[in-house]
């Protein structure tokens, strides 16, 4: 038995109905790779079962302390029932795009029974006309509760029901599983007990640990060596959620986004997706007449996972304020400004120390948190008080390799993410095989048009490669809050009057 973290609780008290807590993602897989060309139910039923001890994810489930005087616990559930939590559903012909995208969002906005092990899987059969993908391929959509994994350790729970071959094979356990027993009323109150008594001195702890921190970043922001990210424009996404969801998704090479960033130097695949989001939002929100003059600021999730804990379960987390630069037009500029924001953020984060948040959440009172995040959304908080972002954008890498499940080859892998009030887009980039691929999770009254904003990304990166094809141009530097600046003029050799001659040396000296 094992207790969650309080980042982990935290992700629990926030979830209401029409805020579901989960992440997951969906892969599309040609099961032409398969022995024997194609995959039954029952195999992939059998596929699971013999992976199942590769995470303990896959069966453990809640067990709630009486009154919520303390964060929930895991233990391995004695119920598990393999055949509930993997499903198989198949899409009616013709079996596009828009059909798996319709479905995978109504499949996402439904919550998980957090009376079993938090996760759910759909195999969907019948993609027999989505483009780029051969005919007869499937889907598996899959659901974790937030509380259970973060982008990291998601991750490795994919890593364990996927090969680099489609003979793959995998270890049985050294030993047989055995599921817990509940614990009894009297035992978890015990250890609510030990838990009150420690937290005193856990808090005193963490404040001696952090103060140095503390006195360096109040230093970096006199010296005006560190910023803080404070005008965030209030836009659609910034009101309460429905219950109901959107999802779309587009791909992109990792070849031409590398010859992108390319161009600036320093600048990384996360700045080159993280301008293209930004333009995307830009000529959306301009095409409603709702674009804002300031930047729209998206919250980017920062691992604070330890090397020796890259396998652990749960969360561990910081964030970032990133503004995207919508308010730029021209697309190698907005990168450029992209990449001195990314860079500010990161000194700011190096300052703060990632895993702060996550410490900091262990003290939130148990008892207070879901009442404060049902307030907010049955009180319209949201548009109330000012808003803290404007989406989210959050970067899993992934192998730059084929994988296989079941035999079948992935084709392509897109994430899917938890939308809350007062931050209604979510929008995971993943890498997998040589593409990139950007998915927008919205809520349906906020974004009714998820295909016109991904036929935004799609042309936005199209602006940025050619932008990135033209010669270098001279162009001035960018500062520390992303400001381009622009490039001296230079003095004419021949003034043609007196007075101009005159007037030019101090022109430049002002310049």
């Amino acid at each position: 038995m094992e207790q969650l973290s309080g980042l982990d609780a935290s992700f629990l008290y926030l979830e209401t109905g029409n805020m579901p807590m989960h992440i997951g993602g969906l892969a599309i897989y040609d099961q032409s790779t398969a022995p024997g060309g194609a995959v039954t139910f029952k195999e992939i039923l059998s596929f699971f079962e013999k992976r199942l001890h590769k995470a303990r994810a896959f069966r453990q489930r809640l067990v709630t302390v009486p009154m919520s005087l303390d964060h929930p616990y895991w233990i391995d559930d004695p119920d598990f029932d393999l055949e509930f939590h993997v499903r198989h559903i198949a899409l009616p012909k013709p079996g596009d795009w828009r059909q798996l995208c319709i479905q995978t969002a109504r499949l996402h906005a439904r919550p998980l029974d957090t009376n079993r092990p938090l996760w759910e899987a759909y195999v969907i059969e019948g993609l027999d006309n989505v483009a780029g993908v051969p005919e007869g391929s499937f889907a598996l959509m899959t659901k974790f509760h937030h509380a259970a994994i973060d982008g990291v350790s998601g991750a490795e729970i994919s890593a364990a029901i996927h090969d680099v071959s489609p003979e793959g094979s995998v270890k049985p356990p050294d030993e047989a599983w055995q599921p817990e027993r509940f614990p009894t009323t009297a035992e978890l109150l015990a250890r609510t007990a030990m838990t009150t008594v420690k937290k005193p001195f856990e808090f005193a702890s963490l404040v001696g640990r952090n103060a140095p921190m503390a006195w360096r970043f109040a230093r970096g922001l006199m010296n005006k060596e560190l910023q803080l990210t404070t005008n965030v424009p209030r836009t659609r996404f910034n009101g309460n959620v429905s219950p109901h969801r959107v999802f779309d998704g587009r791909s992109f090479s990792l070849d031409e986004i590398r010859a992108i960033k390319s161009r600036i130097d320093g600048a990384t695949v996360n700045d080159v997706m993280v301008s293209v989001c930004g333009g995307a939002l830009r000529q959306y929100l301009d095409s409603k007449g709702e674009l804002p003059e300031e930047s729209l600021v998206a919250m980017a999730p920062v691992s604070a996972r330890p090397e020796e804990m890259r396998k652990a379960a749960g969360n561990m987390v910081s964030t970032m304020s990133l503004p995207v630069r919508s308010d730029i037009a021209d697309p190698l500029v907005r990168l450029r400004a992209v990449h001195g924001e990314s860079e500010r953020c990161k000194k700011l984060t190096r300052t703060v120390g990632a895993s702060l948040a996550a410490e900091v959440a262990h003290f939130l009172p148990s008892t207070t948190s879901g009442l404060m995040a049902t307030a907010y959304g049955r009180y319209g908080l949201a548009k109330r008080l000012p808003p803290l972002y404007n989406t989210v954008i959050t970067n899993v890498p992934g192998p730059n390799f084929p994988m296989y499940s079941m035999g079948s080859r992935m084709v392509a892998s897109y994430g899917l993410g938890p939308i809350t009030h007062g931050l209604g887009l979510f929008q995971p980039v993943i890498g997998y095989n040589g593409q990139i691929t950007v998915s927008a999770i919205s809520c349906r009254q906020m974004m009714p048009d998820p295909e016109f904003y991904c036929d935004c990304l799609s042309e936005t990166f199209e602006n940025l490669k050619k932008a990135a094809r033209k010669p270098k141009a001279r162009r001035g530097k960018t500062n520390g809050s992303g400001q381009v600046s622009k490039p001296k003029k230079a003095a004419s050799k021949k003034p043609t009057r007196k007075r101009a001659a005159k007037k030019r040396p101090a022109k430049a000296a002002r310049e």
